[in-house]
């Protein structure tokens, strides 16, 4: 008579789930497993806090709806977490529980309850972006006299040219680089995927400039901090934040203004946009998966929508009669 397999225990479950269905059998990325963690680090210290259960003594059981719904919440309205980070970390703890739902089908009723706690909605607002004149004076404000401030030259510059995220800047290396007659850079974006982003001439020149000045290792940052390290995120938010500063003084616009790194990304595609630039090359350009995320610079772009209203003509209309509502249309009309 074969014996009952024991139920896992949520420890076991959630240290599985990592090591073996992330890491070994999906090979997630540093990213993805750095995003699940701490989504889970948060989630146990409000348990702990809530149900007064150390996280060793958790159960599944535990992770139920009410939980749940209340640490999501406490995210928004405790911690000031966006409706976008807030969905991150569902998606984390949805990816989890179906996981477990393999592993002990016992707790398939309660999991299927909290995998119906939905998305949350959030308004897209406009994407912020730069003009030329303004691009120009970040770029400029740099003082390249000194090393900190040639390498911040150079970085802007290829935050610009390439339109790269902030992850592909601080995993640059020095072998990404092929600065020959076709200069290119190779980039390392979201889902493991590559991409070889053509370098302006005046980039090239200006990366061959800097390099002589750091590490000559294929494998060394091509910005460092000043203790060889690659520059961190807040590193580059920091450093953008000074050029910005020093760029007001020439461009008033500037001031008070919250640019950040992902501002020149979305720069990079609105000149290239306005220049005619074929959006799927732009997609392809920035590592989209799919060119309907691109599109969002279409919307943004107020002065091509402008161009297009002017090629057309407004169409003569005969003034109408008003008459009155049924009394339902006219309920409807009120909401």
């Amino acid at each position: 008579m074969s014996r009952k397999p024991p139920t896992p225990t949520f420890a076991s479950l959630l240290q599985d789930f990592f090591c073996q269905r992330l890491l070994a059998q999906r090979n997630a990325s540093a990213r993805t497993i750095t995003s699940y963690r701490d989504a889970f680090r948060l989630l146990l210290r409000y348990a702990e806090r809530c149900i007064r259960k150390q996280p060793f003594a958790l159960t599944l059981d535990d992770l139920d709806v009410p939980l749940v719904v209340g640490f999501l919440d406490h995210l928004e309205k405790e911690r000031g977490n966006s409706a976008r980070s807030r969905n991150a970390r569902l998606a984390a703890i949805r990816s989890f529980l179906r996981y477990a739902s393999f592993r002990d089908p016992a707790s398939l009723p309660l999991i299927q309850r909290v995998m119906a706690i939905p998305m949350k909605r959030f308004d897209r607002p406009l994407l912020g972006f730069l003009t030329r004149e303004e691009m120009e004076a970040i770029l400029s404000a740099p003082n390249r006299s000194t090393w900190s401030g040639h390498r911040d030259h150079v970085m802007l510059t290829t935050l610009y040219n390439t339109g790269a995220r902030v992850s592909e800047i601080t995993a640059l290396q020095v072998a990404d680089l092929s600065l020959d007659h076709a200069a290119s850079v190779r980039l390392r974006g979201k889902g493991r995927k590559e991409r070889a982003v053509p370098l302006w001439k005046s980039t090239a020149v200006a990366l061959r400039g800097w390099l002589p000045r750091v590490s000559q290792k294929p494998d060394a940052p091509v910005f460092p901090n000043r203790h060889g390290m690659p520059l961190s995120r807040s590193g580059i938010e920091d450093r953008l934040r000074i050029a910005v500063r020093s760029a007001a003084e020439r461009v008033p616009k500037l001031k008070g203004r919250r640019i950040s790194p992902h501002t020149l990304r979305h720069t990079t595609a609105m000149h290239l946009l306005q220049s005619g630039v074929d959006i799927t090359v732009i997609a392809l350009w920035l590592g989209h998966e799919s060119p309907a995320t691109t599109h969002l610079y279409l919307e943004a772009d107020l002065l091509m929508k402008e161009r297009a209203l002017r090629t057309l003509q407004p169409l003569p209309t005969q003034p109408v009669r008003y008459r009155a509502n049924d009394r339902v249309l006219a309920f409807l009309d009120t909401l």
